[in-house]
């Protein structure tokens, strides 16, 4: 399906699907508000570093239109910046615009300049997308059976995905022979997002429970990890959704490449380490609860980071638009 899309942008609003909602609901939210936005990126009805980066820069120009003056449109720019802190697209989309309008001066020309802008790194992520695919079949065998995680496809980016973008295109090459996709509790990204997409486009899948991965892997029915980031710092650290790292801990034990699929705009070269970056924790209520119904004695002690940071010496390599990289490397930088 090449129309499967998650976010559509026209210069005026941004229509997004309303992820929380899915698998059971495709239900489009059209928005000219920015702080509608900024919400759907906090609930995660966007979600993803490369989609709620280009979500972030649409509401930079929606909150251009909607101020009043500059000191209302530069606080709009540091909500909207701030609305999730570990995936690194955000204030880069957000840094990019503050940088094309520094020097302006006509409100008219600030509009039109980030209108402008915003529209390139909508086509520039979805650019990225189709070059990641590309790239990443040098590494996914004839027959591969390939475990993911959480999700990365047409929903988390403006293109047809990261990881899942490769899987995606292997399945049109008739080299990919089966998905397997972790449910990515607590919230069930997998379970619901990548279950739905695999559907959609009609690519062979089995979900399993996370706790079920290293059953799978001792099986000898994986022949490659691959799924997305949400930040990778300058040696190759990468924050990614929580249950990342146990992954690629097994993925090690049982000989399995374990790869990164994520576009320049998500490395981090600022940061030396993966012990920079900062971990979202999400409300205990993630965890007490699913989709609504209480799963644990009301008020019980949580720990709920939404990402973990995995080591680079766990990663065989890195897709990005520009290439493979195999650790240790050092990364180009992307576009600024």
């Amino acid at each position: 399906m090449d129309d499967l899309r998650g976010l559509k942008w026209d210069g005026e609003a941004l229509e997004f699907i309303e992820q929380t909602l899915l698998p059971h609901e495709e239900q489009w939210v059209r928005t000219d508000d920015w702080t509608v936005v900024v919400d759907a990126i906090k609930r995660l009805a966007i979600r993803g570093a490369p989609a709620i980066g280009v979500a972030g820069a649409c509401a930079v120009v929606l909150a251009h239109k909607s101020s009043a003056n500059d000191a209302e449109f530069q606080h709009a720019m540091d909500a909207i910046a701030n609305a999730r802190p570990t995936a690194v697209n955000l204030a880069w989309a957000v840094n990019r615009l503050r940088d094309r309008i520094a020097n302006l001066s006509s409100s008219e020309e600030i509009h039109q300049t980030l209108q402008r802008e915003t529209a390139i790194i909508a086509e520039e992520d979805a650019l990225m997308c189709n070059q990641m695919a590309e790239h990443g079949q040098q590494l996914i065998p004839d027959g591969a059976r390939a475990l993911t995680h959480c999700n990365t496809g047409v929903l988390v980016t403006y293109g047809i995905g990261t990881a899942l973008g490769v899987l995606r295109r292997s399945h049109e090459l008739k080299r990919l022979s089966h998905v397997y996709a972790c449910e990515a509790r607590p919230l069930g990204q997998g379970a619901r997002l990548t279950m739905w997409e695999l559907g959609k486009l009609g690519i062979p899948g089995t979900l399993l429970s996370d706790s079920a991965a290293g059953s799978l892997m001792q099986s000898g029915k994986v022949d490659l990890v691959i799924l997305g980031a949400d930040r990778v710092a300058a040696n190759g650290d990468t924050a990614n959704k929580i249950g990342t790292f146990q992954l690629a801990v097994l993925a090690r034990r049982f000989k399995i490449p374990f790869y990164v699929a994520a576009p320049s705009s998500t490395f981090d070269l600022s940061l030396p380490t993966g012990e920079s970056i900062p971990v979202e924790e999400r409300h205990p209520d993630e965890v007490r609860t699913y989709r609504g119904t209480q799963i644990s004695p009301k008020g019980v002690n949580v720990f709920n980071p939404a990402f973990d940071v995995t080591p680079v010496e766990l990663i065989t390599a890195f897709i990005r638009e520009d290439g493979v990289f195999y650790p240790p490397c050092e990364f180009p930088a992307g576009k600024a």
